[in-house]
């Protein structure tokens, strides 16, 4: 009885890859604790706010996973995935989507007028991200813009407006991220090709690729520091500023040194950097009394 009320949800989390939230859930918590300053954080705020996360990443997985599902039969890498062997119906998908479309929707009508009438625009954007790799090698940069929309929007959420200054925490996520997803897709430069598919790595081979996304890192990391004078972070946060940085070059050492490491340098190592990057804005506003 209770492996039969798990199952959908085992098979769920496989298929939105639940355990990679772990790229965008950190810095959406940073962002609630650098709006603290500018607003109370209320429990029903937060509440939605997670809501909204957690339902605008579900839509978004689950439309990429639909998207790509042929293609993936294709994919060796990819051939095990939920949609592809069948333990997830098509049918099913498409209730989740719209399921958790909906949800994201209301959750931002329940936060504040800025969310729900930027919650449409938000979501249509990181549907699309599914579609990208069809037509663009910029596919990475889209990814990195759909992701730093969780920052920016729990600043909205939390807030009920928008700074110029969240924009450059929201530039340097989405820096990182499109850095780290061009490694990732140079595990597939040779099925990229064959599939008429865009992607840096794919479209400028593997050396050039992997520059680019040094260069990503190096300019994400110019926003991480840029954001200690624009919302008064102190020494501490500089400090683990340069710390990032290490973890940031180990990545690209290790992917540069053999291509095998970029499950570890993917997953692994940028899990580090979120989950750092919270503990230092947290940290730094602790000691400085904000709590």
């Amino acid at each position: 009885m209770v492996h039969a009320l798990l199952k959908p949800l085992v098979e769920f989390a496989e298929l939105v890859k639940f355990s990679h939230t772990i790229f965008l859930f950190p810095f959406a918590c940073a962002a609630v604790v650098l709006a603290g300053e500018r607003a109370r954080l209320e429990g029903w705020v937060l509440w939605w706010t997670l809501v909204a996360l957690v339902a605008a990443r579900s839509a978004a997985m689950v439309m990429n996973r639909i998207a790509d599902r042929k293609l993936d039969a294709l994919n060796p890498r990819t051939a095990g995935r939920p949609l592809v062997t069948g333990r997830v119906s098509l049918g099913r998908a498409w209730v989740w989507l719209v399921g958790w479309s909906l949800v994201f929707l209301l959750a931002a009508g329940m936060l504040n007028r800025l969310c729900l009438y930027l919650a449409p625009v938000a979501l249509a954007w990181v549907l699309a991200y599914s579609y990208t790799k069809r037509f663009t090698a910029l596919c990475h940069l889209w990814l990195g813009v759909a992701t730093a929309l969780a920052p920016v929007g729990a600043w909205c959420a939390v807030t009920g407006s928008w700074e110029p200054r969240v924009v450059v925490l929201g530039v340097a996520v989405a820096l990182w991220v499109a850095g780290f997803d061009v490694i990732y897709a140079c595990q597939d430069i040779a099925f990229d090709r064959a599939q008429g598919l865009h992607s840096l790595p794919a479209r400028l081979g593997l050396g050039r690729a992997l520059w680019l996304s040094r260069l990503m890192h190096a300019a994400a990391l110019a926003g991480f520091w840029a954001l200690a004078p624009l919302f008064g972070l102190g020494e501490l946060y500089r400090g683990g500023v340069v710390v990032l940085g290490v973890v940031l070059a180990v990545e690209q050492v290790l992917v540069a040194w053999r291509r095998a490491n970029i499950p570890l340098a993917f997953f692994t190592l940028n899990g580090v950097v979120s989950i750092l990057f919270f503990a230092l804005v947290l940290a730094d506003r602790l000691r400085e009394g904000w709590a």
